[in-house]
C-alpha cells in the first residue's frame, strides 16, 4: 500500500502562481508513475500532469506551458508548480501514484486550489 499526502493548496488571484506538493509513504519502492489529477465541481476528474520513474512527463492539454511537474524519488515527493493561473483551474487537486506494473493506483485526499479575484 501507498499513502499520499498533499499540501500547498489555497486561494490565489488570476495570473498568480501556486505550488502543491505530495509525499508518498508505505510501499514507495513499488511506485512507478506519480503525478496530479484535478476535479472541478460538476466535472470529471482530469489529468493535470504525471511523471514516470524515468522522468517522462505527460501534461493535460489545458496545462501545457503553464504547469511544471517535478519529482524527487529520493524523498518520494512530487510537486506541481502552477503559473498563470486561471479561474478555470479552480478544482480539488489529487496526488496520484501507480505502481510500476500498473496493477494498483493510489490517491491522496485532495487539496483545494481556488483561483479568484
Amino acid at each position: 500500500q501507498v499513502q499520499l499526502v498533499e499540501s500547498g493548496g489555497g486561494l490565489v488571484q488570476p495570473g498568480g502562481s501556486l505550488r502543491v506538493s505530495c509525499v508518498a509513504s508505505g510501499s514507495i519502492s513499488s511506485i512507478g508513475t506519480m503525478g496530479w489529477y484535478r476535479q472541478a465541481p460538476g466535472k470529471s476528474r482530469e489529468l493535470v500532469a504525471i511523471m514516470s520513474n524515468s522522468g517522462r512527463t505527460n501534461y493535460g492539454d489545458s496545462n501545457k506551458g503553464r504547469f511544471t511537474i517535478s519529482r524527487d524519488n529520493s524523498k518520494s515527493t512530487v510537486t506541481l508548480q502552477m503559473n498563470s493561473l486561471r479561474p478555470e483551474d479552480t478544482a480539488v487537486y489529487y496526488c496520484y501514484a501507480r505502481d510500476a506494473l500498473g496493477a494498483n493506483r493510489y490517491w491522496g485526499q485532495g487539496t483545494q486550489v481556488t483561483v479568484s479575484s
